[in-house]
């Protein structure tokens, strides 16, 4: 079942690729994972890889790794660790 428009969460895209950011200049790696605990849930469960592949696009990320995800939803399939291009630490 689809959410009518008017109560989707618009700002919801906008607002993962800024925590994205600012996780990338921390310098420390994270994932997926961190980003479910940390904000309120996705209109849509592809939202998630969605926002990474947008933050990697803009050059705020790059892939550093793979680890097994530790959210039940995931049953521990394989996700990417994600952090700061090296030439801009």
């Amino acid at each position: 079942m689809t959410t009518p428009l008017a109560l989707e969460d618009l700002d919801w895209h906008d607002d993962a690729i800024n925590m994205i950011r600012a996780w990338a200049e921390s310098g420390l790696p994270f994932s997926s994972d961190d980003l479910r605990r940390s904000m309120r849930p996705a209109p849509n469960p592809n939202d998630y890889g969605n926002a990474f592949q947008a933050a990697r696009r803009l050059g705020f990320i790059t892939s550093v790794g793979f680890k097994e995800s530790n959210q039940p939803s995931r049953k521990g399939g394989v996700i990417r660790v994600w952090a700061k291009p090296k030439e801009e630490q």
